[in-house]
């Protein structure tokens, strides 16, 4: 797979009929380890090492109806209430983060208010803070730890 610009974790790998799978944390289960699902992996365990959101706190491809379809969010972390705090949307490294992805994390994002968005195809990483009161958003360099996202 392909080396990503975030840190790297011993993941739990096997190969099962020649097709590899790692082992999600969240889920408890083995996925076929597709480039996307790479990328998907090394965010569970960023938000957790890193950033020390506890991983009962995280859903991975949880629903989320929007007007026109059913979609499946990638990443969301919640608060100890279970309210949404943040929702990381995984691409395949060689997609090319475009105005889609934004869009798709904005739908996403109408039905779970969140106030973090994370757009991330593992190479490239976009985080912005929404303020709902002023109506826009800021690019920001780093996702705050977890107490500070709990805490605003």
């Amino acid at each position: 797979m392909t080396p990503l610009q975030l840190p790297t974790y011993p993941f739990r790998l096997k190969k099962e009929d020649n097709i590899i799978k790692i082992f999600d944390i969240i889920r408890k289960k083995f996925i076929v380890l597709q480039p996307e699902e790479w990328v998907r992996q090394h965010w569970v365990h960023y938000l957790i090492q890193e950033k020390e959101i506890p991983a009962s706190l995280l859903a991975v491809e949880i629903s989320v109806n929007t007007k026109l379809l059913k979609q499946r969010s990638d990443i969301v972390a919640f608060d100890n209430n279970g309210k949404p705090l943040l929702i990381v949307e995984c691409k395949a490294p060689s997609i090319k983060l475009s105005q889609s992805a934004f869009d798709q994390i904005a739908r996403y994002n109408m039905k779970l208010k969140v106030p973090y968005l994370v757009v991330s195809n593992g190479l490239q990483h976009f985080c912005c803070k929404i303020d709902y009161e002023k109506k826009s958003y800021d690019f920001i360099k780093n996702i705050p730890e977890f107490s500070f996202l709990k805490a605003h």
